[in-house]
Parts: C-alpha cells; structure tokens; sequence
C-alpha cells in the first residue's frame, strides 16, 4: 500500500519559514520523481516544485523560486520543501505527490499517481 504522509505545516508570518517534509513508504521510492503542488482556497490546485529520482534535476515554479528549496533523502524515503521568505498568498494546502513513470519533473497534475493528504500552510500578515 503506497502512502505519502506530509508533515511540517503550521501558522507563520510573513517573512517567516517552514520547512515540509514528505514520507513515503510502499513504493521504490528511489526510482520517483517527486512533486509538490498547492491548493489555496477557491483556487486549483498548482505545482510548486519537482525533483527527481537522483536530484539531479529541480524544478520551481516562478512564484517560489529563489525562496522555497526542495530535497530528498531516499535512505529515509523523504522529500522535503524548505520555505523560506513566506509570504501571505504561499497560503494553502501543500501536498506531495509521486511520479513512478516521470524521467523528467513534470508540472501536470495528472502525471502524478500517488498524493499525500495535505498538510496547511497559513502565513499571516
């Protein structure tokens, strides 16, 4: 059974960071792209950032570049976003998300098999 446990959510203000973290158990986790994306309220759900199998290739979206970091330990099966310099609209769900086919980071929802269920991230003002 493939699970994927976010972690790491909370209130903080803006300027502030947080970092996620992403455990995975039931999968090869070394052979998966990682994703994660976010959901604010009334809004789709939108990529965040990618990494795969062997970090050689990361990939943000332009709205986190240079502010969110992501990382991944496969010994501990787990993918992380450091967020740093938050701002209110980071507000959202943050999910992680597994592509067991992607040899490349993709930004489509749909390329990813497995999802977490959501960790909140609130960054106040």
């Amino acid at each position: 059974q493939v699970q994927l446990v976010e972690s790491g959510g909370g209130l903080v203000q803006a300027g502030g960071s947080l970092r996620l973290s992403c455990a995975a158990s039931g999968l090869s986790f070394k052979i998966d792209t990682m994703g994660w994306f976010r959901q604010a309220p009334g809004k789709e759900r939108e990529f965040v950032a990618g990494i795969t199998r062997s970090a050689i290739e990361v990939y943000y979206a332009d709205s986190v570049k240079g502010r969110f970091t992501i990382s991944r330990d496969n010994a501990k099966n787990t993918v992380y976003l450091q967020m740093n310099s938050l701002k209110p609209e980071d507000t959202a769900v943050y999910y992680c998300a597994a592509d067991r086919l992607g040899a490349h980071i993709s930004t489509l929802i749909t390329e990813y098999e497995y999802w977490g269920q959501g960790t909140q991230v609130t960054v106040s003002s």
